[in-house]
C-alpha cells in the first residue's frame, strides 16, 4: 500500500469510530508501524485546521487517542441540527461537582460534600451516568471519582493538564487540606 493509501485507510477508520482510537490500533489495522500513523495523524490534523480551507470537521487527539469532531466554528448549527431547540444542560450544582472532581480527583463524595456543603449523591449519580466522573479508585471504603475521557472530549481538553487555572485569589488545594477544609 502507498502512503496515500495509508492515509486513506487512516481516514476511514476515523470517520467510523464512535470513540477516540490509539494510534496503535489504527497501526495494527492499517499494517504499518505506529510512528507512521503518528505523522499521518499531525499531517491531517494540520491539513483540516488549514485557516486557508476550512473544513467542517476537525481531527482532535484526546488523552493519547484521535478522533474527528465537528469543528467548533460551526458547533451552533450542528447543535440546531441535532437539538432542534432542545438543550440538556448542567445543572449549576452539576457543574460544580463537575469543577471540584476535575480538580481535586481523586476525590470521594464526603470530600465533595466538603467543599460543596451540600449532599452532592445525586449530583454524582447524574455526572456518572452522563459518562462524564467515573469510579477510580476507593479510599477507606470509600468511593474515589475522576473524570472521564468523555469529559476530556466534551471540554475540548487533550489532556487535564489544559484545565484553566484555579483563580490566582483562591488558596491552593494544599493549603485546603491543611485547613482540613477540602
Amino acid at each position: 500500500m502507498s502512503e496515500t493509501h495509508h492515509t486513506a485507510a487512516v481516514e476511514a477508520v476515523l470517520m467510523v469510530v464512535d470513540t477516540p482510537v490509539e494510534p496503535a490500533a489504527l497501526a495494527a489495522a492499517i499494517g504499518i508501524p505506529e510512528p507512521g500513523v503518528r505523522d499521518i495523524l499531525t499531517r491531517l490534523r494540520d491539513e483540516y485546521s488549514d485557516p486557508e480551507s476550512p473544513r467542517g470537521f476537525e481531527l482532535r487527539e484526546t488523552d493519547g487517542k484521535w478522533r474527528i469532531y465537528s469543528s467548533p466554528l460551526y458547533a451552533d448549527v450542528v447543535a440546531t441540527f441535532l437539538l432542534d431547540g432542545h438543550t440538556s444542560r448542567l445543572s449549576q450544582a452539576a457543574l460544580e461537582t463537575l469543577a471540584v472532581i476535575a480538580y481535586k480527583q481523586p476525590v470521594t463524595r464526603g470530600q465533595i460534600s466538603e467543599v460543596r456543603g451540600v449532599s452532592v449523591d445525586t449530583v454524582v449519580k447524574t455526572l456518572s451516568a452522563r459518562g462524564l466522573i467515573e469510579p477510580v479508585g476507593d479510599i477507606a471504603g470509600a468511593i474515589q471519582y475522576g473524570t472521564t475521557t468523555e469529559f476530556l472530549e466534551r471540554l475540548g481538553l487533550a489532556s487535564l493538564d489544559d484545565l484553566p487555572p484555579l483563580a490566582p485569589r483562591l488558596p491552593a488545594l494544599a493549603e485546603l487540606d491543611a485547613e482540613g477544609i477540602a
